[in-house]
């Protein structure tokens, strides 16, 4: 019952950053002026709430610097990643930077004491085939190996990093403190990088700006809360390959609010990538009557 709250939290959590995709799709504003805005709005609004409260707790030296540095790499990872996009194909860039559970695991084994079990390195492999299926076998022949290829990979280092930093961080530091700085550091770094490339920051629709918000409160502010939360409390290896569930559901919402075809193939793989995932949360030796849940 100890993981109730985190496990609870880590799924919520994961349904408000499956809107994300769909309100990208909506093409209503650019790449990253969207993920600057992501970060400024959530920033804005958890700024005098933790102020006036008296919740930000300043942590140590190291401890600040690697929480800023958390909110680099965030950033970077956003920034990749939607540059990625723009010079292939959403598919191929959402699949290569969801390989980082993989490198979350790599990570974990070198550098935590903790190191990932028998059954996350299974889950992974089940859960990384069902993406697969859900994506499409055809799709591996038309994979670009260029420069937009590498980036998505970078993109997926970066996220495992993240990860595996932030957790580090937040064993000595509370969820909004944490959440507060990466986000300042993320909307600076995001700005300078809009500025530079000359992106508007005016001039969206009414439509767009509507979006913009919920993407900054719903998928940021309430989505990060939660999973920094279920970090602080879980282990990162589980964590990171839950994430992989926001592809179920970000193909449920498009079917529901796009009207994109959900066909057969995607329904096998979308309930591989769960076993897989599924597949991790066992604490005890895995066996084929854990996995189908058989007593």
């Amino acid at each position: 019952m100890t993981n109730a709250k985190p496990r609870l939290a880590l799924a919520i959590g994961i349904l408000c950053i499956s809107v994300f995709p769909i309100l990208v799709k909506l093409n209503l504003t650019g790449g990253l002026i969207s993920a600057f805005y992501r970060m400024a709005i959530a920033a804005a609004l958890l700024l005098p709430y933790v102020l006036i409260t008296g919740k930000f707790k300043l942590p140590r030296t190291n401890i600040l610097i690697l929480a800023i540095v958390c909110g680099l790499l965030f950033a970077s990872d956003v920034a990749v990643w939607n540059i990625s996009i723009q010079h292939s194909s959403a598919t191929q860039a959402t699949l290569l930077t969801n390989l980082s559970p993989v490198w979350v695991g790599v990570g974990s084994f070198l550098f935590l004491k903790n190191k990932p079990a028998t059954n996350f390195w299974i889950g992974t492999l089940i859960a990384i085939f069902g993406m697969i299926t859900l994506v499409g076998f055809q799709f591996f022949l038309n994979l670009d190996f260029n420069m937009a290829f590498l980036l998505a990979i970078l993109s997926g280092v970066l996220y495992a990093v993240y990860m595996l930093v932030s957790k580090n961080v937040l064993s000595e530091m509370d969820v909004l403190s944490f959440m507060l700085v990466t986000l300042i550091t993320s909307t600076l770094f995001l700005g300078i990088i809009c500025f530079v490339t000359n992106e508007p920051f005016t001039g969206f629709s009414n439509a767009g700006w509507i979006v913009l918000f919920i993407q900054g409160i719903v998928c940021q502010l309430i989505a990060w809360f939660l999973i920094s939360y279920a970090t602080q409390n879980m282990r990162t290896t589980r964590v990171s390959l839950s994430l992989l569930g926001q592809a179920v559901l970000a193909t449920i919402l498009a079917w529901l609010f796009l009207d994109e075809q959900i066909t057969l193939q995607m329904i096998i793989g979308g309930l591989i990538l769960l076993l897989g995932i599924r597949t991790t949360f066992y604490g005890k030796t895995l066996s084929i009557k854990n996995i189908l849940g058989k007593s």
